[in-house]
């Protein structure tokens, strides 16, 4: 998956923001950031529960790891597009955007 295939699946979540900076960009609901992404790198830092930053890092360790220091004990998991199979990055999409958004948007991604 490359940046803007990336770009467009995060703005196909109801009521996302997306907001540029340099080579990263941000994507947020109800002000909320749920996901960033560096477009050169092409790596992407998710929002995510500690327990689904687990569950996701245990599946490949060397593309899917926590943030450095205190962001990453608190779920910030970082992805490298590159290495991470489409479906997979679209399910912590999700997980991602429901961490954060209100709750009648999250019941319309939650299962």
């Amino acid at each position: 998956m490359n940046s803007e295939n990336f770009r467009e699946l995060a703005l196909s979540f109801e009521n996302v923001v997306e907001t540029p900076n340099t080579n990263k960009n941000s994507f947020k609901v109800d002000d909320k950031i749920f996901i960033t992404i560096d477009n050169t790198n092409l790596k992407a830092v998710f929002r995510l529960t500690p327990k689904d930053q687990t569950k996701f890092s245990d599946l490949d360790p060397s593309a899917i790891y926590p943030a450095q220091a205190g962001w990453g004990k608190q779920g910030w998991t970082i992805f490298e597009v590159s290495f991470v199979e489409p479906e997979m990055l679209k399910k912590a999409l999700i997980l991602s955007y429901c961490t954060v958004a209100p709750e009648e948007l999250a019941k319309k991604y939650n299962g």
